[in-house]
């Protein structure tokens, strides 16, 4: 899709992506999808979605799941960051949802990209963390399975969706990662946007 401008950045892509002109959230650890209507900060939220070009859509994660959604027919995007509470409430499809208000876009017509995050290697969680996921006890959670089958549930197939398949947590030369490094970890750039028409 030559009309995309998108990445998800690393430890080493400091300098990207290199334009102003983006749009960032105070990001909460929720479920708010924002408006995207000109650069600059947006307020709180947790996902950016716009059809307006020239606009990079940013956001900022440590384990935390990026992911950048496309709709090619009605040339919108979005940018998603999705922590374990962004899943258990359902971020990516109500992202969707607020495409298909705004937009026109339809589940069957996105592409989907979800970049490195904390894997279930490494993510194991307390039985209070673990029962939102329907598990009893500890559990490893995969995210990224759970939002596969959370957007497969709103109507987008397994072939609409690239998963990088790369654990933050176990690839400390590549990615920053808060549960591994803390208070010292930094925090990587996800970002998405529209090229105008030539």
């Amino acid at each position: 899709m030559p009309w995309i401008k998108h990445g998800f950045g690393t430890r080493l892509s400091a300098g990207w992506p290199n334009t102003t002109n983006l749009a960032t959230a105070k990001q909460i650890h929720g479920d708010r999808v924002l408006l995207v209507e000109s650069a600059g900060p947006q307020g709180e939220g947790d996902a950016l979605m716009s059809n307006i070009p020239d606009i990079g859509l940013a956001i900022r994660t440590a384990d935390c799941l990026p992911m950048l959604i496309a709709d090619p027919k009605n040339r919108a995007v979005a940018a998603v960051h999705a922590g374990w509470r962004g899943v258990v409430s359902e971020i990516g499809p109500k992202t969707i949802e607020a495409m298909r208000r705004e937009f026109g876009t339809k589940p069957e017509d996105l592409v989907v990209a979800i970049g490195p995050g904390i894997g279930a290697c490494c993510f194991e969680v307390g039985p209070e963390v673990a029962a939102q996921f329907g598990f009893s006890g500890r559990a490893k959670i995969d995210l990224v399975e759970t939002m596969c089958r959370q957007l497969g549930r709103n109507g987008v197939s397994p072939g609409q969706i690239s998963a990088a398949g790369l654990c933050s947590y176990c690839n400390p030369e590549l990615f920053e990662s808060y549960r591994r490094d803390r208070e010292a970890a930094g925090r990587m750039i996800a970002m998405i946007g529209m090229e105008r028409d030539s």
